[in-house]
């Protein structure tokens, strides 16, 4: 990671597993959980040192994924989003802001849902919250998902830190498995989110423009955000291309924005 260096960085016990985290900066937290088959670094590398700049970024890496280890039960979003929460606790953290990307803003989701009130504000990057929010091409996808269909960025960027195959497979699968059993939250879940949220995604994104626009409609204390490129391009993710860097600095700028912003 350019730029920063963590403060602090360990692992903790949670729910049976050893979570693994990286804490940067000073001042208010901002939680990141990155997106399914990734880590840390693969996910805000690049946009991480300026998101450290004006507060203090936990960063998180879920059950199999990175560092943390697996438990013997299947990922899901409830167990993720009690992770969080109890790792946060351990960290002595009441109360936090929630970065998430792709299966990570679904986590941050559940999250809200399930324990608002450890949420001050969200940022839902490149989430959907039903199946209809793909196009149908997506879902074939992950029915027929093979391991030669995970990016080699993706790969590289877990063997880089947990030098074990079999465990890159088991992530793998384990992810596959989640995405092919995944259920839709409903639209009164959507409303029920209290918090002040940040809806955004590319234009060329996973999510549907027009699913964004459905989650901005519904969740009551939010705003939405569509910036030009692919799924994580805007943050810099690691399997985009090296050509938007300004992206990052404008979006680590809205991302300041709203949530200093009053509400």
């Amino acid at each position: 990671m350019q730029d920063t260096a963590a403060l602090k960085k360990g692992y903790s016990e949670v729910n049976g597993i050893q979570m693994y985290y990286e804490i940067y900066g000073k001042g208010s937290p901002l939680v990141l959980i990155h997106g399914g088959g990734s880590t840390i670094q693969t996910s805000f590398g690049r946009i991480l040192p300026l998101l450290s700049k004006n507060r203090s970024v936990i960063a998180v890496e879920l059950q199999a994924h990175g560092r943390t280890s697996d438990r013997n039960a299947p990922l899901s979003f409830a167990q993720d989003a009690n992770d969080v929460v109890t790792l946060l606790k351990n960290l002595n953290i009441p109360k936090a802001d929630f970065l998430g990307f792709s299966n990570g803003a679904q986590t941050a989701m559940q999250i809200a849902i399930s324990y608002p009130a450890v949420v001050n504000k969200l940022i839902f990057a490149s989430g959907f919250y039903n199946r209809s929010g793909v196009p149908d091409g997506f879902w074939k996808g992950i029915n027929n998902a093979q391991f030669s269909d995970m990016p080699q960025a993706l790969k590289d960027g877990f063997l880089k830190i947990n030098n074990d195959s079999a465990k890159l497979l088991n992530m793998f699968h384990r992810d596959v498995v989640r995405m092919q059993t995944f259920k839709d939250w409903s639209d009164n879940d959507l409303t029920s989110i209290t918090a002040p949220a940040l809806i955004i995604i590319g234009d060329r994104d996973v999510p549907t423009p027009e699913h964004a626009v459905a989650m901005h409609h519904l969740i009551p204390h939010s705003q939405l955000a569509i910036i030009p490129g692919v799924h994580g391009q805007f943050l810099g993710e690691i399997t985009t291309l090296d050509n938007g860097k300004w992206k990052e600095q404008y979006v680590a700028d809205l991302f300041e924005q709203f949530l200093t912003a009053a509400y």
